[in-house]
């Protein structure tokens, strides 16, 4: 049982608009796929927006032609006939970013909360990013509901930890985290700056990783008088 949750993945590419980074390149292998590897995209939390799956297929074709990739998308309706089927046939399942507060709604709208657990106790790797991140937690922060951020409580909580991704590149994100850990809102947990991720087979931290320097993890714990205790973790760097 082993989740990839990350402030990272595909990364932005001038030419081509994304490419395969590091950290997706690592939730492949940590699948240890027997054949070609499988990955499944999941988009829930853009709309299933297509230019953001046109964007994946094309990096993954290009980066990754090994890789045999298939998308779950539930707008109008699921585009496969059989979702649990798909989604337990998978190595990899990579969730992207954008509303985890309607990503969640409608994961559990389908009946995908009890079906990723049921993956991920079969041994698909789960991963993501950003929301993709948070999902897999007890809950974060999320900027769902507008532009001021605000607690989510309701993640699938696979994981029995409170997570925030972008951690350093979102300034309101670190001193509200640590709000809600302090006082009780948020259970304590993992942050992670922009390309980091964070590796967890079972519910326990395996490591921290980076796709690139200078970036950290973050333990978040509640302390003395109402105070959260921030502890930073250096990631192993992947190699490019």
């Amino acid at each position: 049982m082993q989740i990839l949750a990350t402030s990272g993945g595909f990364q932005p590419d001038g030419r081509w608009g994304a490419k395969v980074g590091p950290l997706l390149d690592h939730a492949i292998a940590l699948a240890e796929p027997t054949g070609r590897p499988r990955l499944c995209l999941l988009q829930t939390a853009l709309g299933d927006d297509q230019s953001a799956y046109a964007r994946g297929y094309a990096a993954l074709n290009r980066d990754r032609p090994d890789v045999a990739v298939s998308h779950l998308a539930l707008f109008p309706m699921p585009n496969v006939a059989d979702p649990r089927a798909h989604l337990l046939a998978q190595d990899v399942i990579w969730v992207g970013g954008g509303s985890v507060a309607n990503l969640l709604a409608l994961w559990r709208v389908h009946g995908l909360d009890e079906i990723l657990r049921e993956a991920w106790e079969a041994g698909v790797v789960l991963g993501g990013v950003s929301a993709g991140s948070l999902c897999w937690h007890v809950g974060g922060t999320t900027d769902s509901f507008g532009p001021d951020l605000r607690p989510v409580t309701n993640g699938l909580g696979l994981l029995p930890h409170s997570n925030t991704p972008h951690y350093d590149s979102e300034s309101a994100r670190r001193p509200l985290y640590q709000r809600l850990v302090a006082d009780g809102t948020l259970p304590a947990g993992w942050a992670t700056d922009d390309g980091v991720g964070l590796h967890f087979r079972g519910t326990e931290l395996v490591e921290a990783v980076s796709d690139r320097p200078d970036v950290h993890a973050w333990r978040v714990e509640p302390g003395p008088g109402a105070t959260a205790v921030e502890t930073r973790v250096s990631p192993r760097r992947l190699p490019d």
